[in-house]
């Protein structure tokens, strides 16, 4: 028996494609949307594909015709999104919207968007939960059009129940950005050395693609407004996902530790580097929605690290993965740069 019927929006991207096999799997009629129209190998025959420009007037209204259960949102952001979605209220059952954790702010102001700024790293409790203060609604940036889309959508609860999940750094197969890009690629260009700020102890919070997933069936199942952190059962160490990922490939690599931010050139910063840690709260997704996770960080990597070999395989890292490069900048693997403060270290005239 049918759950009824479920519509995804972003449903070939990172998540999506892991939404669609789960809710799938979970006995609900699919429509997998996304621009291309495209499919997923995993998906099962029934689900239908639909090609759709969600930003062309009028075509997602055309598209939805009588309406759904659950519309699930990948790719919602910002005020125009919410008013398209809160304006199909009578055609909607309930939703799920992706959101991000790049919505928190601290207690003095800080937040994601003020990490390039002196003293800018927020300074968030451990874990952070969902009622801590966040950034304040706006346009500029991509936290502030994401807290806009919540508190529209939240605003709209009378007619159109939401979950809003606060994903941490996704992982997992078929992301755009991939932050374990950053050892993987190191490894197999035969690094062996590798330099870590902050004592190799930062920590921003990770979420696999199939924890968002199960969070995205849950809610799909209990209807409500709400806003729920997305994250695994772990949060490692910048130290320790590069030895997992040293593991994975089996490898060994030394690491030198720099005590505090990474030194001239951005040595020593990657893509998970924080002077204090980010952790996210999933009590609340356990007590409202009964949510267990499906996998945790470790147990996953060995899937995302094949899968990056693959993309990588004879490809230069800036033609596979583009928004990768327009995230971190060439600087990403600047070997030159490293072995240069590296070569210092070893005489000693450069500070660990």
């Amino acid at each position: 028996m049918s759950n009824g019927h479920a519509w995804v929006l972003g449903a070939t991207g990172q998540i999506g494609r892991v939404a669609v096999q789960a809710l799938a799997a979970d006995g609900w009629e699919v429509t997998a949307v996304s621009r291309g129209g495209g499919r997923d190998e995993r998906w099962a025959d029934g689900v239908r594909s639909v090609a759709l420009d969600r930003d062309e007037a009028g075509a997602l209204a055309t598209a939805l015709g009588d309406g759904c259960d659950v519309l699930i949102d990948m790719v919602a952001y910002g005020e125009q999104h919410a008013r398209q979605l809160t304006g199909l209220a009578d055609r909607i059952g309930s939703a799920v919207v992706i959101s991000s954790g790049a919505v928190y702010e601290d207690d003095r102001g800080r937040s994601f968007d003020t990490q390039g700024e002196p003293d800018g790293a927020p300074l968030y409790p451990v874990p952070i939960p969902e009622t801590q203060a966040t950034v304040a609604p706006a346009d500029a940036t991509y936290g502030t059009r994401k807290i806009r889309l919540e508190q529209d959508l939240l605003a709209a609860g009378g007619t159109l129940p939401v979950t809003l999940l606060r994903a941490g750094a996704i992982h997992g197969r078929h992301c755009r950005s991939p932050r374990e890009l950053y050892f993987v690629k190191r490894l197999l260009d035969g690094r062996r050395r590798r330099v870590l700020a902050y004592n190799g102890t930062s920590r921003f919070h990770p979420v696999h693609v199939s924890n968002v997933a199960e969070l995205i069936r849950l809610a799909a199942r209990q209807p409500g407004s709400r806003v729920l952190n997305a994250a695994d059962p772990q949060a490692p160490t910048v130290a320790e996902i590069a030895s997992a990922i040293d593991g994975v490939l089996g490898r060994e690599t030394e690491t030198v530790l720099v005590a505090g931010a990474p030194p001239e050139g951005g040595v020593g910063e990657t893509p998970w580097s924080s002077a204090h840690p980010i952790v996210y709260d999933m009590t609340a997704a356990a007590k409202e929605l009964g949510y267990r996770p499906v996998t945790g960080y470790a147990e996953s990597l060995p899937e995302t690290v094949e899968w990056l070999a693959g993309q990588l395989d004879g490809r230069d890292w800036r033609d596979a993965f583009p928004a990768m490069l327009r995230a971190y900048g060439e600087g990403l693997f600047d070997y030159a740069a490293e072995d240069a403060w590296l070569e210092r270290y070893d005489r000693g005239t450069s500070a660990p």
